[in-house]
């Protein structure tokens, strides 16, 4: 498609944004968002917690390095549409193998190029969450018409969007980091003995997969409605809450049950939504923040250490700390982002449950997180050796 068609952003406040075309031909509904990574779109263009959403990039320069194979985090992109301020349609990296509007039309992505994206940045940040329709089709390009269907559109809210992304069927992941470039520091051995663990994936991301496996896990990922009993039947020594879209009140009940089930003898680790599945299955709620956390420079603090991690967050909901405590549960906030004060960490003071709002694992970065990993696996060998250790004990030492 040429870059120079025309394209339309309309959101339901009636603010309108009109540029130029690149990716597929089509409309893409959702509720608009933007991220304020410098690095990583195909990264962030391939995490399945954007199902759903118009991602936004505050990056000025797009599509620079093309896309590769390597860098994907999952099957195929999943958000609704694509928006930045200039897109270069020629890459140049030696690690390319695609144009970036190649790539987005191959998956029918529609894009946006062209148009002021700090006064849409200042329009969300100012006034929060709102739907919004982006129209690459020549034929749809009316821009009341598409503001009266932005109103119309559903919004996140109580929608099962992690399992529309989950995995049809389970399946095992062996693959550790990639190795990098010729000079780089070797990697280290992994750790011995090995455990058996169980991944959910309500949106999974690849690297996730990769660090679990360079910890010494021998990782089998279910779908996202996987039942209790399947689980307990590969007979796993932990289960790990993948990240993943949407509400995380409107997924399954089912997947509550199955979490109630298993946390109550099992290790559990849980990142993004599995943390909010993880408050929620203890009996907290959730609330839906202003405009979300997405980008790779939020200020995680960890209250064991007090120190501060720069981390890549990608939600729109958060666990209301006030909740667990009303719910009885014996759960301490381990962790909170410093702009606003949102729990950031959740650890169980009675059983080995342990679980974080944001991506240890990110890719490509920051790594300052990556730490909560090897957390995971000194608890899951502790507990696997027969010691009654709890998510809080193992945090509280800020292994």
């Amino acid at each position: 498609m040429s870059r120079h068609a025309p394209a339309i952003l309309a959101l339901a406040d009636g603010t309108v944004f009109q540029g130029n075309s690149f990716g597929a031909r089509g409309v893409g509904v959702g509720e608009v968002c933007f991220n304020t990574s410098l690095t990583g779109y195909q990264e962030i263009l391939t995490d399945p917690s954007y199902a759903g959403q118009i991602v936004t990039l505050t990056a000025t320069q797009i599509g620079n390095v093309g896309v590769n194979a390597e860098d994907e985090e999952s099957r195929r992109p999943f958000l609704a549409g694509f928006v930045v301020k200039e897109h270069f349609e020629v890459p140049s990296s030696w690690r390319s193998e695609s144009p970036l509007g190649a790539y987005l039309e191959r998956h029918g992505v529609p894009a946006l190029s062209d148009i002021d994206t700090r006064a849409l940045v200042r329009c969300i940040r100012d006034g929060g969450f709102q739907t919004g329709v982006l129209s690459t089709d020549p034929a749809r390009q009316n821009a009341d018409a598409l503001v009266l269907e932005a109103r119309d559109a559903p919004g996140l809210d109580g929608r099962d969007l992690a399992s529309e992304v989950s995995c049809e069927t389970s399946y095992t992941w062996s693959a550790g980091r990639w190795p990098g470039v010729q000079g780089q520091c070797p990697r280290p051995a992994r750790p011995t003995p090995t455990f058996r663990l169980v991944a959910y994936d309500f949106g999974i991301k690849r690297n996730i997969l990769r660090l679990l496996v360079d910890e010494g896990f021998e990782v089998t990922v279910v779908p996202a409605r996987t039942p209790a009993a399947d689980v307990r039947a590969l007979g796993p020594d932990a289960v790990f809450l993948s990240n993943g879209p949407g509400d995380p009140a409107g997924v399954d009940p089912g997947i509550f049950d199955a979490v109630r089930t298993l946390s109550e003898s099992l290790p559990v680790f849980g990142i993004c939504l599995g943390h909010q599945i993880l408050g929620l299955a203890l009996g907290g709620r959730t609330r839906k923040l202003k405009f979300g956390h997405h980008g790779g420079n939020q200020p995680g603090q960890d209250r064991s250490t007090g120190k501060v991690a720069i981390c890549a967050e990608n939600h729109g909901y958060a666990v209301d700390a006030a909740s667990l405590e009303a719910a009885g549960e014996p759960v301490d906030v381990t962790h909170v982002n410093l702009n606003d004060g949102t729990v950031e960490g959740l650890a169980h003071r009675t059983r080995p449950l342990f679980s974080v709002q944001y991506h240890p694992e990110a890719s490509p970065g920051p790594h300052d997180a990556a730490y909560l990993f090897r957390r995971f696996r000194t608890m899951v060998s502790r507990h696997r050796a027969g010691e009654a250790v709890t998510g809080a004990e193992v945090a509280a030492g800020g292994v």
